[in-house]
């Protein structure tokens, strides 16, 4: 089992719409927005696409950096997304 750890993450939706969340089990919480089960905002945009991941020792600077990402614009997103992509 892979040992938690507190992400930051922004997903692709299905209309091309960004959704960011954090969580401490990235891939069971893909899995849960995938199955429509994740977000109310996800569930009606399946399938998503994990685009960009950050990870933090704590909760709280996962939840920072969640607040953080959801106030830039959606340029400024798709520029973080880009650089994680290289």
């Amino acid at each position: 089992m892979a040992e938690k750890q507190n992400v930051t993450y922004i997903l692709r939706c299905s209309d091309q719409t960004l959704y960011t969340g954090w969580t401490n089990n990235i891939e069971k919480r893909l899995k849960a927005h995938n199955k429509g089960k994740g977000g109310k905002y996800t569930r009606t945009r399946i399938p998503v696409e994990l685009v960009y991941l950050e990870t933090y020792e704590t909760k709280q600077e996962a939840m920072s950096r969640e607040a953080q990402i959801k106030h830039l614009t959606r340029t400024q997103k798709e520029a973080l997304i880009h650089k994680y992509e290289r």
